[in-house]
Order: structure tokens, then sequence, then C-alpha cells
């Protein structure tokens, strides 16, 4: 009974050693591990990194969103005064351009600042916030620029 315990501990301790995304032995065998260094870093997360690359992911989205809605207000222009809501779409699309240049500048602010000065952690925070409220404006104007419809003008006019 002895040597019974002791190799079902031995199995206990073998499998909490392998992990869950470790090659699998194709002869239905216990999972392979990893190697331990093919892991890409062990440290604690950086948040510096962390901010600066999520700043840069909201950046291209910026990007993205100012280009559609440049096409948008390019479409709207080449229809003319005549269509039904050229006033209010020259307007929305203005203030969404206006506000998505305003949150570029404050994403560019939050890049450069350091996380890890304690001193600036208000500052930051403050900043976050106002960017991330102008996105949702963002979003909201841009949904009542889609309601309104952008339709391109026919090319046989």
């Amino acid at each position: 009974m002895p040597a019974l315990l002791a190799d079902i501990n031995q199995v206990n301790m073998a499998t909490e050693n392998l992990e869950l995304n470790g090659d699998a032995d194709r002869n239905g065998e216990a999972e392979v591990p990893f190697p331990h260094n093919w892991r890409r870093h062990q440290g604690p997360l950086n948040m510096n990194h962390y901010a600066n690359k999520k700043s840069a992911a909201e950046s291209m989205l910026d990007v993205a969103l100012l280009m559609a809605n440049a096409s948008q207000l390019k479409a709207v222009i080449e229809q003319g005064p005549d269509f039904t809501f050229y006033v209010p779409l020259i307007t929305l699309i203005s203030i969404s351009l206006i506000l998505q240049i305003v949150v570029g500048v404050l994403l560019i602010f939050i890049v450069k600042w350091n996380l890890n000065d304690e001193n600036m952690h208000y500052k930051l925070n403050i900043m976050e916030n106002v960017a991330t409220a102008l996105v949702f404006i963002i979003v909201v104007v841009n949904v009542f620029i889609t309601a309104f419809g952008v339709q391109r003008p026919n090319p046989s006019g």
C-alpha cells in the first residue's frame, strides 16, 4: 500500500509540472510541456509599454475614422447644397473631425508622459478620462452621420 501511495504522489507531482499549452505527444502519452525559455517575458507588466501600445492602437483607429469622415465630407460637398441633409452632415462631420484631432493630440501627450512618475498620475488620469469622453461623443456623432446617410453622387450627373 505505501508503494501505491508513492506511485500516486509521483504521478500527481509529474502532472502538476505540465502546462496547458504544451505539445501533446502523438502516442497518447502525457503532454510534453513547453521549455521555459520559450516564454516571452517573465517580469512584471511594464505599464509605460502597455499604455504606449494602447495609445498607438487608439491612434490607428482614430486615423481610420478620420479618413472615413474626410471621405464622407468629400461626398457631401460633391452632392452640393441641394442635398436634403447638406448642412447637418457638414456640421456633424466637421465636429467629428475636430474632436478626432483633439483626441489625437491628447493621445500624443499621454504617450509622452512617464506613468512611473506618480506626480503625473492625476494629470494622466484626467487626460485619459477626457479622451474617453471625447471618443464616446465622436461615436455618437458618427452614428448620426450614418443615420443621415452620406451617398456618393451618381457619376452620370
